[in-house]
């Protein structure tokens, strides 16, 4: 389905040059008393690069529909990451290039959801939290309570946050997905 340039919005999937990329930044940009530009940030969803494109207010974008299916992380190998359809049982794998940072939010045989198109796994949708164990910490020194101090924490996906004094090791935690921040105990 082709629509205007100008009706393009963050996060839209769309197909250009027979790739599908996703619109990671628009602006519409009018300089002065020239004609209006639209520039898009565009994240090729097969291998992550990222490209920037200028459009004229005529030129049209082919919009690809998608379709979302909840999914089951198994485990990690040499060709990446592999999941599985929680309805059909079916696996298929997902490369690092593609998948990013999101990894560091997820725990094996954790569910999540996969963003398909035309039968193809392309990317995961994270949740706005994940629950987290925390692996490895500094212990509070005595005294710092009263006042707010964050603490470095590891967690058991890898990823690195900050923490209350009061959290110690093995405590589950609330995390963003959109920020990274420590959200509270879970």
């Amino acid at each position: 389905m082709a629509i205007r340039v100008t009706e393009a919005k963050k996060g839209m999937v769309i197909r250009m040059d027979g790739d599908l990329y996703q619109i990671m930044r628009y602006d519409h940009l009018t300089p002065g008393n020239l004609r209006a530009i639209h520039h898009l940030n565009l994240k090729n969803l097969k291998n992550g690069r990222q490209k920037e494109v200028r459009m004229k207010t005529s030129d049209q974008l082919d919009l690809v529909f998608l379709d979302s299916r909840d999914s089951q992380y198994l485990f990690k190998d040499s060709l990446g990451y592999t999941f599985m359809d929680n309805d059909n049982f079916e696996q298929f794998v997902l490369s690092a290039e593609v998948i990013g940072d999101t990894m560091q939010y997820i725990t094996e045989n954790s569910t999540v959801t996969v963003v398909f198109c035309e039968g193809e796994a392309l990317t995961v949708q994270l949740p706005p939290t994940v629950v987290l164990t925390i692996v490895a910490t500094e212990d509070a020194a005595r005294g710092d309570t009263v006042s707010s101090v964050q603490k470095p924490a590891k967690c058991n996906t890898g990823l690195e946050i900050k923490v209350p004094a009061h959290i110690k090791k093995g405590e589950k935690v609330k995390v963003s997905t959109e920020t990274g921040e420590f959200m509270g105990k879970a």
